[in-house]
């Protein structure tokens, strides 16, 4: 497979080259690393969401939009469909970079993940990328300075001049369309979690409703997980079978019933102290090639409406 990095730079250049039309912002710190500003001090929007949720997952899957409902109400729903979902969803989408330095903090997700190929799923899924270019999206209020880029350039081993730093608060379109993309990737890692083999999924398909943009990052913390918990359906192709399908969906997991917001505000909205086991999309349809197709968990749009206040 070509470099993630690479394919997801071109989609950089796309943003770039459309940031007037999509608002987003860009500029370039001292150190030469540049920010892209997908909703801080400028809005974004859908568009800008989808082309941010493509970036994340390296071009590898097709990002759009459809209206559905949610207790009578019509709400945009954001699909996902991706042909590569070990690559796509493990080794590029998921949100597996803590950013921290003295003075910034955030969710770091996106290919540079695969320069540095610490987490696991690299090990399962085989693939390790090189490239001197390299993009780490950051879900943050604030954006980066030049110590957060330092730190990925010198884990990324790139230079500072090759990372591009897309940035994102929770509260924002674009916070909403990018977690509502996460669906599929939810199912992928809770399944390479129990044991099963990434390499073993063939295709994934998920859609999401895009939780209303909330006036805090808490309350947005608590929407938009609770969209793909609650809301998040995704179909699965798979190459074999498991005995523990029936563990990838939310409605197995002890705190099904309960919202987002109580969920981390027990964990004092600490995002690591959260059971990752939570972390998991409402119903899932999981086709055997040759074999069984069988679906798991259940949509709660009761409780949808409630936290998206309709």
């Amino acid at each position: 497979m070509e470099s993630l990095n690479r394919m997801a730079i071109e989609l950089v250049d796309e943003a770039l080259d459309f940031a007037e039309e999509l608002d987003v912002g860009a500029y370039e710190l001292d150190n030469e690393a540049t920010v892209l500003d997908f909703g801080v001090d400028f809005d974004g929007g859908i568009e800008a969401g989808l082309l941010l949720a493509e970036i994340q997952t390296a071009g590898l899957a097709t990002v759009q939009t459809r209206m559905d409902e949610i207790d009578g109400a019509p709400i945009p729903h954001v699909e996902l469909s991706t042909d590569h979902p070990a690559l796509a969803l493990l080794c590029a989408q998921k949100a597996g970079w803590e950013v921290s330095t003295d003075e910034f903090e955030g969710l770091g997700s996106g290919p540079a993940r695969a320069l540095v190929g610490e987490e696991e799923e690299f090990a399962r899924v085989g693939y390790h990328d090189a490239f001197d270019l390299t993009v780490l999206a950051i879900e943050s209020d604030e954006l980066p300075d030049e110590a957060v880029a330092e730190q990925v350039a010198d884990l990324a081993e790139v230079e500072t001049s090759g990372v591009f730093l897309p940035t994102f608060p929770t509260a924002s379109v674009v916070g909403s369309v990018t977690t509502a993309a996460r669906a599929a990737e939810l199912a992928a890692f809770r399944l390479s979690e129990l044991g099963y083999d990434p390499l073993d999924l063939v295709s994934a398909t998920a859609s999401a409703p895009l939780a209303p943009v909330a006036g805090d990052e808490e309350t947005a913390l608590g929407r938009t997980n609770d969209a793909l918990a609650y809301g998040g359906q995704v179909y699965l192709t798979v190459d074999s079978e498991f005995d523990r399908f029936d563990e990838v969906v939310s409605t197995a997991t002890d705190e099904y019933g309960r919202p987002f917001a109580d969920i981390f505000s027990d964990a004092d909205w600490d995002f690591y102290e959260v059971e990752e086991s939570v972390f998991a999309p409402a119903q899932v349809t999981i086709d055997v090639l040759g074999g069984p197709t069988e679906t798991y968990g259940a949509t709660d749009e009761e409780l949808l409406a409630e936290s998206f206040d309709l």
